[in-house]
């Protein structure tokens, strides 16, 4: 009897056409003792019938996982009802080997033999040109996302609907929860002239929105020529739901992101990458601890002042063991959010970067502006530099920040 290296791999990792249906069918139980199943999940307990006779790439990185940790790529390549022939791996890689501003390049995936192809600053035409050299019909993509404007892998998507449309590919993207919430949209709208790998289109900081509620928005709103679509959401999950209460495991979408807490305040605090202080890359709490040399107890002191809701600064020193201030000991702030629902992380980011300003003497912006791209205008860093309240930044993209939760709303899929 011949026996295929794919049946023999599905019975070792448990992957039968039962197992598989399996994966859909469990889910776990969410808040108020509902049932949260991924985009995956239900791809797969539907045995696969959208991806049914067709040649299929992934999209993805380690947090395209099963609730048990299994990589989707490992168990769609262990079943004979996918027809898996390539994987393309986003900033950090497939395997999630590579820092910030790092990719993996391209290379033969140990584990299954697949080609895996680097998408890492690849768009347009010649990002096509990767898909159509893996010879696919369908491109799949599944990423945790973590529901800020400038984390790369939402512009991963986009660039990838793109270059699928010029290549003539079918694109379906699985759904996974915003560990922020989907609550709202926050923050300033991106600029079009601001454009780049950290913000594509006119969306806000802290979108508030899904993967596949974002794939739907940017293909009806931004792309030329709409890629033909299709999407798996989640059942189970709430807009007030913040990560814990999926019942799903995380898995760091990458190496500064090591905590459903980490993403709650990173739309918010990632904005210190574009001055000289430390977002505290390099610590075991990257993105809630902030600080620099010469920094003392008068920040945390400036910031707990203006009451802000949801959350309090606790005076902090730390030695970042890479990035900025690497082995040196700096002092700032932790942040501590006590109230999840009340809190809001740009303002809060905001107001942090107002206080360092008026705390520290040695505040500066980088020196190419980068905070004009993160916050993508010139809006934010000239308004503070002109002396403005957090409350006076924040009600200067009031106006554009209705416009766009207009166009939001036709998108959104959850309740």
């Amino acid at each position: 009897m011949n026996v295929s290296r794919r049946v023999l791999l599905a019975a070792s990792a448990g992957v039968g056409a039962g197992v598989a249906g399996g994966i859909g069918a469990a889910g776990s139980a969410a808040a108020g003792g509902r049932t949260l199943r991924t985009g995956f999940e239900r791809l797969a307990a539907d045995g696969y019938a959208l991806l049914d006779g067709q040649k299929v790439g992934v999209v993805t990185n380690p947090t395209g996982v099963t609730r048990d940790v299994r990589h989707i790529v490992d168990v769609m390549h262990g079943d004979e009802r996918v027809d898996l022939k390539a994987v393309f791996g986003p900033e950090h890689g497939f395997r999630g080997t590579a820092q910030a501003g790092g990719s993996e390049g391209r290379y033969d995936d140990p584990a299954t033999g697949l080609p895996v192809y680097d998408t890492y600053l690849k768009s347009g035409q010649a990002l096509a040109d990767i898909f159509t050299a893996s010879g696919v019909d369908t491109v799949v993509f599944d990423i945790q996302d973590v529901g800020a404007r400038f984390y790369t892998y939402i512009w991963t998507l986009y660039d990838c609907m793109e270059a699928a449309q010029l290549a003539g590919k079918k694109f379906v993207v699985l759904d996974r929860p915003n560990p922020a919430t989907g609550r709202n949209a926050y923050g300033p709208v991106l600029h079009k002239e601001f454009a780049t790998f950290v913000g594509r289109r006119e969306i806000s900081q802290a979108h508030g929105m899904t993967v596949t509620e974002l794939a739907r928005l940017f293909n009806g709103e931004y792309l030329a020529h709409p890629v033909e679509l299709a999407t798996v959401t989640m059942t189970g999950w709430k807009r007030r739901d913040f990560y814990d209460a999926s019942g799903l495991p995380w898995v760091p979408p990458s190496p500064n992101m090591p905590t459903p807490d980490t993403a709650l305040v990173y739309s918010g605090t990632c904005l210190f990458e574009g001055t000289n202080l430390s977002e505290g890359r390099g610590t075991t709490r990257p993105f809630e601890l902030l600080g620099a040399e010469g920094i003392d107890a008068r920040w945390a002191a400036k910031a707990n002042e203006l009451a802000l809701p949801g959350v309090h600064f606790r005076e902090a020193y730390f030695a970042p063991t890479f990035s900025k201030f690497q082995g040196k000991t700096v002092g700032g702030v932790q942040i501590h959010v006590d109230d999840r629902d009340a809190f809001d992380p740009v303002r809060t980011g905001i107001a942090l970067l107002v206080t360092a300003k008026s705390a520290w003497s040695g505040f500066a912006w980088r020196s190419d502006n980068w905070i004009d791209k993160l916050t993508g205008s010139t809006q934010v860093r000239t308004m503070i530099d002109a002396g403005a309240s957090a409350d006076e930044v924040v009600a200067g993209w009031r106006s554009e920040l209705a416009a766009f939760r207009d166009v939001r709303r036709k998108y959104l899929t959850y309740k």
